[in-house]
């Protein structure tokens, strides 16, 4: 969605391009990524995923807000 640089939100572009609501899209990448088919098929950017999803888990049980990341990662 980004690298379309078109105007509007990611939800928006979610529902252009994929037809997915942005709720059903997290659903589905979320059922993605505990694919072994998806780990299989490309092991760093699923672990790199992983990682992401777990660190915001602990954030919001701890109270934290989620980390930010910005450049590459």
């Amino acid at each position: 969605w980004w690298q379309r640089r078109r105007e509007g939100s990611k939800a928006a572009a979610v529902r252009a391009e994929l037809g997915l609501s942005a709720t059903r899209y997290y659903a589905v990448l979320a059922g993605l990524l505990d694919s072994p088919a998806a780990l299989a098929h490309d092991p760093l950017l699923v672990r790199r995923l992983r990682r992401r999803r777990t660190e915001r888990r602990a954030a919001r049980i701890l109270g934290r807000p989620a980390p930010r990341r910005s450049g590459g990662r």
